[in-house]
């Protein structure tokens, strides 16, 4: 059995997967915050860029920054682009279907979060196995059962408790508090998985063919985490619990910077001023 590393470069790959899991998280559940007021009167939007930070960011992201650390002796490793592209649709795609149906709450609550986060996790899930599928190594790759078996699991867990945390949580403080739980979860149920890995020596294998990390991932991930940040400063910038007035077209609500149409416009009269009236002082010689 061939020797597998995790940790090719340190705490540098994992500490990142994790901050970066953190950062999508986190603007997953600012995002959220916005869909459930905005339920039925245009919160779809929110819903479906939470879905992209947490599934393109929190979970795709982390993922392939961890690979990045990821070597096995003496075998080459390569990445199959068009698979590794269709794993973080993968992901955006359950945790789009996995929100909706915890926005919208059909069959109550309860209901809602068995069903989206059982959903959710497993696509979770099969995005982290299809993104190992799209890895190509000149190594027999096997897995253990059992051990996939326990990542399901806490895939499954930890989606649910996201999805709880994008109904419930309220408040800066909280939301980051929240965001620290889901990254370590979302790491949790990667290293696990891959943990159910083995690689063995292969006979008569040819050189596997595909991009190399660096090649594709690279830009992909600062690409992706870019416009996360980005988008994140976006949403952070403005108060949570501001009211709602996205039915004013063309206007962007920002206590920070009022548009014209905030300005109260004050006319004044000049008869509201009191005058005095000078007469010449006539000086008698």
């Amino acid at each position: 059995m061939l020797e597998i590393d995790q940790f090719t470069y340190g705490w540098l790959t994992p500490v990142l997967a994790y901050l970066m899991s953190v950062l999508g998280s986190l603007l997953a559940l600012r995002c959220m915050v916005r869909a459930r007021g905005q339920a039925g009167r245009g919160g779809n939007g929110w819903v479906a860029t939470g879905a992209i930070a947490l599934g393109g960011t929190g979970i795709w992201v982390m993922h392939f920054i961890a690979m990045l650390g990821f070597s096995v002796q003496d075998a080459t490793i390569r990445y199959n682009v068009p698979i590794t592209v269709f794993s973080a649709l993968i992901a955006m795609g359950v945790v789009w279907l996995g929100l909706s149906i915890v926005v919208h709450r059909h069959g109550g609550e309860l209901f809602a979060l068995v069903i989206g986060g059982a959903i959710t996790g497993l696509g979770v899930a099969g995005m982290h196995y299809a993104g190992m599928y799209a890895m190509k190594t000149d190594a027999t790759v096997r897995y253990d059962p059992w051990v996939v078996l326990l990542s399901l699991v806490i895939a499954i867990v930890a989606a649910t408790a996201a999805l709880w945390f994008a109904l419930h949580v309220h408040g800066i403080l909280a939301t980051i508090g929240a965001a620290l739980i889901m990254g370590i979860a979302v790491c949790g149920m990667h290293y696990t998985g891959m943990f159910a890995m083995h690689a063995h020596v292969a006979e008569h294998m040819h050189a596997p063919a595909g991009a190399q990390a660096n090649q594709l991932l690279t830009p992909l991930i600062v690409g992706v985490s870019m416009v996360t940040m980005l988008m994140l400063f976006q949403v952070g910038i403005t108060d949570i619990d501001e009211p709602d007035l996205s039915r004013i077209r063309g206007q962007y609500a920002s206590r920070f910077w009022p548009s014209e149409r905030d300005v109260v416009h004050q006319k004044f009269d000049p008869d509201d001023f009191p005058t005095e009236t000078f007469e010449p002082h006539h000086r008698e010689y």
